[in-house]
């Protein structure tokens, strides 16, 4: 298989990173619904917030690889071709998705920054983008909720129309990506 995409499928690295994303993705939501199980202030809680904050960072910083080998070559073919309506839908809900892994964990970054907290990252700390703002804190926290709720449905959709293309259309959208030979 190659390691970047051809017109007939997504190279290895392409294919690499979009199931990375979908288990850091899957683990950012996970942490930040399990913390709901433990105590404010208790240890568990503190760790699974924790979590969610380097992973969230870490979907926020390997998005922009995920872009650049978006950019660096061509994107495989669609055998049989989709309508023109499915094409455009396509190429709405990938911006979507994008704007979501950029957006979030920024507005993540911005939230604990106006609480004067830094961003912990694997043993390092990212600095603080704005001073302590109680003013700005809601509107932020806002924000970034929301598009994580917008995250659900957006992934059930991206996730729906492949397994509809799959099984409905008959066509290779979804084994492009899938790891190994097709």
């Amino acid at each position: 298989m190659a390691v970047l995409n051809t017109k007939d499928r997504f190279g290895t690295l392409s294919i690499i990173m979009h199931w990375l994303m979908l288990v850091l993705i899957v683990m950012v939501y996970s942490t930040i619904e399990l913390r709901e199980l433990f105590a404010k202030g208790s240890d568990p809680r503190d760790l699974l917030k924790n979590l969610h904050f380097m992973l969230g960072m870490s979907v926020f910083f390997l998005v922009w690889v995920r872009l650049a080998l978006r950019f660096m070559g061509t994107n495989p073919d669609i055998s049989p071709e989709p309508v023109n309506y499915q094409k455009k839908a396509a190429a709405a809900m990938h911006i979507a998705l994008y704007a979501l892994m950029i957006l979030t964990p920024f507005m993540g970054w911005l939230l604990l920054s106006s609480v004067g907290k830094p961003v912990p990252f694997f043993g390092t700390e990212l600095p603080t983008l704005i001073g302590k703002s109680e003013e700005f804190k809601p509107l932020i926290k806002d924000i970034h909720e929301t598009l994580g709720s917008a995250g659900y449905f957006l992934i059930a959709l991206h996730a729906i129309a492949g397994l509809f293309h799959h099984y409905i259309q008959k066509d290779n959208t979804l084994t492009r990506i899938l790891p190994g030979k097709r």
